[in-house]
């Protein structure tokens, strides 16, 4: 039973550890095994790095970094406890970003990695690539309170809904149907728990019990040869293979090598970690409007320093504070949830255990616990907002959807480009034609690939200014309104919204065109602020979000 209050109160100790936290620590914990999973298959698979650096040396030091940065955050959670008197408080989640993991991936990583035909030269560059992203994060931290007091919830927990809809959301929800017999089963566990407030026999966290119906579905469809999950025997025995253990070094030769490939890596970093800086502000908005105010410039600091130690020890992936919070403090989590997930990462990454639950357990079981937290964030931006928003809210959703859209368009085209190759049927001089020719032809089939690229261009900045302008629209605030406009301009001529790339593209902005239209926008608002009185949106009561059941 929590307690809640204003102040603290002498000699006031919050607990550590309560029975909600074993619920988060097993929805959470899932959560970070599956991000683990993911970025292990990526490392192996297809930047093709060895086993000696995958499990010797990037897995160790991204176990120190998350280490670090769930103890932190657990620190924190206590802090604030101690200042209101309240044992409700829940911890900020945190780990590797998971949308700059497929980033670095692709984008750093492998592009080095096969022009050098060394993915050694691809890990350097993707530790060069972090250690700028840490000092954006460090020095964006002084400045992200100024823009949080600027900038409507709606517009903040909107831009966030939509990389919950799409990015976290749909992957998983995609994996349940393609096996279903594992997917919608471990669903159904978790909904009724964690929404329905069904409790499992001997309080068992509903997140365990899916797991273990789920491996049992898996393991069990083996007898009859249907193979449910993949697993199997074999992959198990291969899996011990990488057992041992390690203990994270020191990388700064690897760092300092990577920097002959600065003038790539700029490209990204710099577009990145603002989207690392409003994703973070976005997310300390979410959790206080869950209840539990943090510092915001603590957080994003917090970020980047654990961030920077992690890359100098060798790990190429940014540490982020995650979607989720108000999911994990409705399923009970508090403040122990937060360091018993870094001491299990830890676990993880240094034995070596990381192959041998890949073997183990069905992906599918865990897809759930994602949707589930995906549903819980897209409904915040609803429900702790004033209803005259929702239409901001749905329009800061929109670019999510564009770049959501055009990332199946683009892994479809490379993918059937691969296969044309391999079967001899493409000649490699032929590729950037034949791509140009199918994404030319898609408005005819009805899918305008163009307006998806613009529009999708730096979602989460595109989704925050449009959200912004919707808000002061509606509350008539045309001032504010034509600020936000403004902004939006000015971040689309230099291509950090709307754009593929970061620059002045020729003299005339990345997309003129979009950049042109904003300003118009801007100047239209400027002149109605003149003639049109305006509203304090923010003295509107709050809608109070429906409490789930824990």
């Amino acid at each position: 039973m929590s307690t809640t209050g204003t102040a603290t109160t002498s000699g006031f100790k919050p607990a550590l550890w309560t029975s909600g936290d074993w619920n988060a620590l097993f929805g959470f914990g899932t959560n970070i095994l599956v991000n683990m999973l993911v970025l292990t298959g990526l490392l192996r698979f297809v930047l093709k790095m060895p086993d000696t650096i995958v499990f010797g040396r990037i897995l160790p030091a991204l176990g120190l970094m998350m280490c670090l940065s769930t103890f932190y955050y657990a620190y924190l959670a206590y802090r604030l406890a101690q200042k209101t008197g309240r044992n409700d408080v829940c911890a900020l989640p945190s780990g590797v970003s998971v949308p700059h993991m497929f980033i670095v991936t692709f984008v750093i990583m492998l592009p080095i990695t096969l022009k050098t035909g060394d993915p050694v030269k691809g890990w350097s560059a993707g530790l060069v690539w972090v250690f700028f992203q840490s000092f954006i994060l460090m020095i964006g931290g002084f400045i992200a309170p100024y823009i949080r007091k600027v900038t409507p919830r709606a517009a903040l927990l909107g831009t966030l809904a939509g990389v919950s809809v799409t990015f976290i959301s749909m992957r998983p929800a995609l994996e349940m149907y393609m096996t279903p017999q594992i997917g919608l089963v471990c669903f159904a566990i978790i909904l009724v728990s964690w929404f329905g407030g069904v409790k499992y026999p001997k309080g068992i966290p509903a997140g365990l019990v899916a797991i273990a119906v789920g491996m049992l579905i898996a393991w069990g469809s083996n007898l009859f040869g249907l193979g449910l999950g993949g697993l199997s025997l074999t992959g198990v025995g291969d899996a011990f293979a990488n057992f041992g253990f390690s203990v994270p070094l020191p990388a700064f030769g690897h760092v300092f090598s990577g920097f002959e490939f600065l003038g790539i890596i700029l490209v990204t970093a710099i577009p990145f970690g603002i989207y690392d800086l409003v994703e973070a502000m976005d997310n300390v908005e979410s959790a206080e409007a869950a209840g539990d105010e943090y510092p915001t410039t603590r957080v994003l600091t917090a970020d980047g320093v654990v961030s920077l130690i992690g890359c100098l020890m060798g790990n190429p992936f940014i540490n982020a504070v995650y979607i989720g919070h108000p999911g994990w403090k409705a399923m009970g989590g508090r403040i122990g949830y937060s360091a018993a997930t870094g001491i299990m990462v830890v676990l993880l990454s240094w034995f070596g255990i990381i192959s041998v639950l890949l073997a183990l357990v069905p992906v599918v079981a865990i897809s759930p616990i994602l949707l589930y937290i995906g549903m819980l964030i897209g409904a915040q931006a609803f429900q702790t907002t004033p209803v005259k928003h929702a239409p901001a809210i749905v329009l800061a959703l929109t670019p999510h959807l564009a770049a959501w859209a055009k990332l199946q368009i683009d892994t479809m085209l490379g993918s059937t480009i691969a296969a044309a190759q391999a079967v001899g049927g493409l000649a490699a001089d032929k590729i950037d034609a034949v791509k140009a020719a199918a994404i030319s032809a898609l408005p005819q089939q009805g899918v305008l690939y163009r307006g998806l690229e613009v529009m999708g261009g730096g979602s989460i900045l595109a989704g925050l200014v449009l959200g912004a302008i919707g808000v002061f629209v509606i509350e008539r605030d045309f001032m504010k309104a034509s600020v936000f406009a403004l902004a939006g301009a000015v971040m689309t001529y230099f291509g950090f919204m709307h754009g593929e790339a970061v620059g002045v593209g020729g003299g005339l902005g990345v997309t003129p065109g979009v950049a042109l239209a904003y300003a118009v926008m801007a100047t239209g608002l400027f002149a109605l602020a003149k003639t049109n009185p305006s509203t304090d949106y923010r003295a509107h009561p709050q809608v109070p979000a429906a409490a789930p059941a824990e």
